[in-house]
C-alpha cells in the first residue's frame, strides 16, 4: 500500500514539518488514508497535492470528481476542511454522530490522542473525493 502514497512535495513538506509532533504524525496518517482511498477507486484518479491557504490540501484535478480535502489541526484536534458549499459535513455528520466533532459545515474533528477511526476517515475521504460524481 505504501507504493501508492508519493513523496511529499517540498512545500507541502514545509508545512507539515511546521506542525506539533503529534499533529504532524497523525495527519501523515491521513494523508496516507486519503491517498490509499483514492487508489482504490478508480473514478477518483490521481490526486494534486498541494497548498490551499497554507495547509495541505488535495484536489481531484484530473477527474474532477471531487471536493477539495484540506488538513489541518488545532490543539488537541485533527482537521478535515471540506468546501462548506457542499453537503458533505451534513452527510458525515448523519453517518457519523458519534465518530467525529464537527465546525459547522466546513470541519470534521478527530482527537489527535486516539486512535484514528480509520474505516470513518476512509469512507468520509471518498465521500469528498466523488463529490462531483455522486451529485449528478
Amino acid at each position: 500500500m505504501t507504493d501508492m502514497i508519493p513523496p511529499l512535495p517540498a512545500n507541502v513538506a514545509t508545512v507539515y514539518d511546521s506542525f506539533p509532533a503529534n499533529a504532524r504524525d497523525v495527519l501523515l496518517k491521513v494523508r496516507a488514508l486519503i491517498f490509499q482511498t483514492a487508489a482504490t477507486n478508480p473514478v477518483i484518479g490521481s490526486l494534486t497535492e498541494t497548498l490551499k491557504w497554507g495547509q495541505p490540501a488535495y484536489l481531484t484535478e484530473a477527474s474532477k470528481s471531487g471536493s477539495t480535502i484540506r488538513l489541518g489541526h488545532s490543539q488537541d484536534c485533527g482537521m478535515i476542511y471540506l468546501n462548506c458549499k457542499t453537503t458533505l459535513v451534513d452527510s458525515m455528520r448523519e453517518i457519523y454522530p458519534d465518530t467525529f466533532n464537527y465546525q459547522g459545515n466546513r470541519a470534521v474533528l478527530f482527537a489527535l490522542d486516539q486512535p484514528l477511526p480509520n474505516d470513518a476517515l476512509a469512507h468520509c475521504c471518498e465521500m469528498a473525493l466523488t463529490y462531483h460524481r455522486n451529485k449528478r
